[in-house]
């Protein structure tokens, strides 16, 4: 079940929250969720470069508050705060509402943002560079900053060959089935000349041992660094980290095809 269902839903309600916090009655809930897809679309098209890892929406009384994840927060926010005002006008005139709040946080880490991963490795690709060479480029940033692992599939008509075909590239572990382990997950496509080439990534930052705070705009921050910190405690006095992957051959860098 771990390999095939979306790992952000399989953990949602255990240690990791919903994307969109807001209560819908049978009347408006469908057009609450197409407003939210409407809103996430057109930001991501509108904020092409700006580096978006999620988008959290909250809806109170009559207000919205949008909160945009970015490591690149000046771009959003422009010079003297311009593009905010002007993105928040055409969001009021998308929606029809007429509160809407925008929030923006800084991803200080994006190289542990698999959204941010796959987007870097996707823009490579498009301006013609190797994707073996984006991919591994892209794992060992990831890994230096901390990530327990990582997992890379690209498909598609890879470097522009006839038949398309997938690629994986591993290092680390990536344990799917344990739900205690925070993974980050993304789908991203690049859009190349000779067709779609599809991305998937998913990070492994490790186990969470603690409870944890569901809100999205909470998790990521220090409450990462003292998961990190039990955990890595937590081993120390068992002797050692888990050594499973080890033994049934994984971790031992990426599959060569």
């Amino acid at each position: 079940m771990g390999q095939k269902a979306n790992p952000i839903g399989n953990r949602l309600g255990i240690i990791r929250g919903w994307d969109s916090n807001w209560y819908g009655s049978k009347k408006d809930y469908a057009s609450k969720l197409i407003e939210d897809h409407k809103i996430r679309t057109y930001l991501s098209a509108r904020i092409n470069k700006g580096g978006i890892a999620k988008i959290v929406i909250e809806r109170t009384l009559g207000k919205l508050i949008i909160t945009i994840h970015t490591s690149k927060p000046g771009i959003i926010i422009g010079k003297g705060g311009n593009e905010v005002d002007r993105i928040k006008e055409e969001l009021k005139k998308l929606t029809g509402k007429d509160d809407v709040q925008i929030n923006i946080l800084e991803i200080r880490r994006p190289e542990l943002d698999a959204t941010i991963v796959g987007d870097t490795i996707a823009r490579q690709i498009e301006n013609r560079i190797n994707f073996k060479r984006a991919t591994k480029m892209a794992i060992a940033s990831t890994l230096r900053m901390g990530a327990e692992g990582i997992k890379v599939k690209l498909s598609g008509r890879l470097g522009g060959a006839e038949i398309a075909r997938s690629e994986e590239f591993k290092q680390g572990r990536t344990p799917l089935h344990t739900f205690r382990m925070d993974i980050d997950y993304a789908n991203v496509f690049a859009q190349t000349v000779y067709g779609k080439i599809g991305i998937k990534v998913w990070i492994c930052k490790g186990e969470v041992l603690g409870k944890r705070e569901l809100n999205p705009n909470f998790v990521g921050g220090k409450n990462d660094m003292s998961d990190r910190r039990e955990r890595s405690g937590a081993d120390e006095r068992r002797g050692g980290g888990d050594r499973r992957d080890d033994r049934r051959g994984g971790g031992r860098g990426e599959r060569r095809n």
